[in-house]
């Protein structure tokens, strides 16, 4: 993990990047936003860093959590379950949380399981 040195007028910032096979996350904190980007696969392999990552931005002071899906290629069963379960959270917790969206993939994905509505998606 690297932490910025903020400069003089610059917000505070911490940033990490992780890369696990076919994940690499993005993570960055930025004033009161903590951003997740998401590049890659999220499946049964790659979801417990996700996951990982989540809580820790969860049990901040971030008054937003944004996901970005954008970078995702493909997401399974284990990567969906993993975002109705921080929405779920989210609810029950201020909703903090806000997803970009993926994909054609990833959105088709979401498409077919019907969980579109039950998302937080920004738009």
């Amino acid at each position: 993990m690297a932490d910025a040195v903020p400069q003089q007028g610059e917000p505070s910032r911490a940033r990490q990047l992780i890369e696990l096979g076919g994940l690499s996350v993005s993570s960055e904190r930025a004033g009161a936003v903590h951003g997740i980007c998401l590049f890659g696969e999220l499946d049964l392999a790659t979801a417990d860093v996700v996951q990982d990552e989540l809580t820790r931005a969860e049990a901040g002071d971030a008054s937003s959590i944004v996901v970005d899906l954008s970078g995702l290629t493909f997401i399974d069963s284990t990567g969906l379950r993993l975002l109705v379960s921080a929405a779920a959270r989210s609810r029950a917790d201020s909703d903090r949380l806000v997803l970009l969206r993926g994909g054609a993939a990833v959105q088709r994905a979401i498409q077919l399981t019907a969980l579109e509505d039950q998302l937080p998606f920004a738009d």
